[in-house]
């Protein structure tokens, strides 16, 4: 199994930035899924800007906080 997470920066509304990291993760478990990979392998889990790698108060940092991981579970 593997969990596709979103996430996002802090920049705008949380609730909003959790729905956009949950699409963002949902777009790319629909992408695997089209090129074969059984979907019930994949959980799609969207963070907003819960747990983010980098600090927040530069654009390269928001940028490196836009992002989806791939993680074994």
């Amino acid at each position: 199994r593997v969990e596709i997470s979103g996430h996002t920066d802090n920049v705008g509304n949380p609730k909003a930035n959790k729905t956009l990291s949950q699409k963002r993760a949902d777009a790319v478990k629909h992408y695997l899924v089209s090129k074969g990979i059984d979907g019930a392998r994949i959980e799609a889990v969207g963070y907003g800007d819960a747990l983010p790698i980098a600090p927040n108060e530069t654009e390269e940092g928001r940028q490196k906080n836009r992002r989806i991981e791939a993680t074994e579970l």
